[in-house]
């Protein structure tokens, strides 16, 4: 039974935005303590899976009955004091303030963490973890390197099945095929709810901001994944009703929050003369872009949508997907005018992806403005100034 965090009958879609940044802000993570506690009093034992960016199959986590939870930093609520002496200080803020929420015992209630391969400093937090985390399962995911190979579905069906044994080692019982196939139901159902959010940011962005749009989708990484189809349904209804009107401010995609976030006061920066209609924000909650077939061998399917039903990133090298040419096609489907390539610092996958990026949108004579970013950046005027001469140089070209 959900705990009724976002009673929507009764409040208005302001206040489950807000509720929805004080959610993903709290470092203590109420919902995933609700949700334990909820589990105790009923007689059973809960356990929660915390795993890194970008994409996980959460659907064979919440099949068990476990609590799937994004581990993805602290932004700027937290100093990585002690993760500095556990790993560089010359690495990407976001795995440093994710090993810091560890340290600082605010993950002691997860049972495992699974990290991915995305980058060298990904590929090794999980070997950190494990030394500094005993008690707590420390893995790595291997998704495939070479998506184009006909072996791919294959050798992807066989890792999560061997992610799905250690669950059910963790869980103490087996995970049915129709336990995987109720979850692949919710989360094809939050995936499907997430695409019209987006649709509406994209059709009609002075309905909803992109910065608005950012906090009601992360918070469903905090929460049962039930809730939050619950919460989007309320806000789909909502947002008609809300009023408001076009504005002339330069509509622009954002691309580079594929891994490590942006501050929510960055895009609100960009948002005071700029409609951001796309992103690749908590893309890993929006990887897979079509259904997964809830028939057949449920992880033949979740492996066959990884390779055959998803987006791009920088961090996945698909030949059918050319990234510069999908940004492009990012830019025209959301009609946008430019294009804000941001990069998190220390961040080589993002980086390198952005000199690519920008030969591409000159080629193009598409405008494009840079920007890095940390997850715990404070200060903004400098980033207001280069924001502001960029729309000028927009608008009166």
């Amino acid at each position: 039974m959900a705990i009724d965090v976002y009673p929507e009958a009764t409040q208005g879609l302001k206040e489950t935005i807000e509720l929805s940044s004080e959610l993903i802000d709290d470092l203590e993570y109420p919902r995933v303590k609700a949700w334990l506690n909820q589990r105790s009093e009923s007689g059973g034992q809960g356990h929660v899976i915390g795993h890194f960016q970008v994409y996980f199959p959460e659907e064979i986590v919440h099949a068990a009955g476990m609590f799937p939870l994004a581990v993805m930093g602290a932004g700027d609520k937290l100093e990585a004091k002690r993760a500095d002496s556990h790993i560089g200080s010359f690495i990407c803020s976001i795995c440093r303030t994710s090993l810091e929420l560890g340290l600082s015992s605010r993950l002691d209630f997860m049972d495992a963490f699974y990290t991915q391969p995305i980058c060298d400093v990904a590929r090794n937090l999980a070997g950190i973890w494990g030394r500094n985390f005993p008690n707590q399962t420390a893995e790595i995911l291997y998704l495939p390197q070479n998506a184009n190979s006909k072996h791919a579905v294959a050798y992807l069906r066989d890792e999560y099945a061997r992610l799905r044994a250690e669950l059910e080692r963790i869980a103490g019982r087996p995970i049915e095929e129709e336990d995987l196939r109720r979850s692949i139901a919710v989360y094809n159902e939050n995936r499907r709810l997430i695409r019209q959010l987006y649709s509406i940011k994209r059709e009609t962005p002075w309905l909803l901001s992109a910065s608005e749009a950012y906090v009601l989708v992360r918070s469903g990484s905090v929460m049962p994944r039930e809730e939050h189809n619950e919460m989007l349904k309320s806000v789909l209804e909502a947002i008609p009703e809300r009023g408001g009107r076009r504005q002339d401010r330069v509509r622009v995609v954002f691309e580079g929050g594929f891994c490590e976030q942006p501050p929510l006061e960055m895009l609100q920066l960009i948002e005071e003369s700029c409609y951001i209609v796309d992103d690749d924000l908590m893309i890993g909650m929006r990887w897979l872009v079509d259904d997964v077939p809830e028939t057949g061998d449920p992880l033949h399917a979740l492996a066959e949508s990884y390779i055959h039903r998803s987006s791009y990133s920088c961090v996945q090298h698909d030949a059918r997907k050319p990234k510069e040419e999908m940004l492009l096609q990012r830019t025209s489907n959301a009609h946008a005018e430019a294009v804000v390539l941001a990069a998190a610092k220390m961040c080589e996958p993002g980086l390198d992806e952005q000199v690519a990026y920008q030969q591409t949108l000159e080629a193009r004579g598409i405008p494009f403005l840079l920007l890095e970013f940390e997850e715990k950046m404070t200060g903004f005027e400098r980033l207001r100034m280069e924001i502001e001469t960029f729309v000028e140089s927009i608008l009166f070209d």
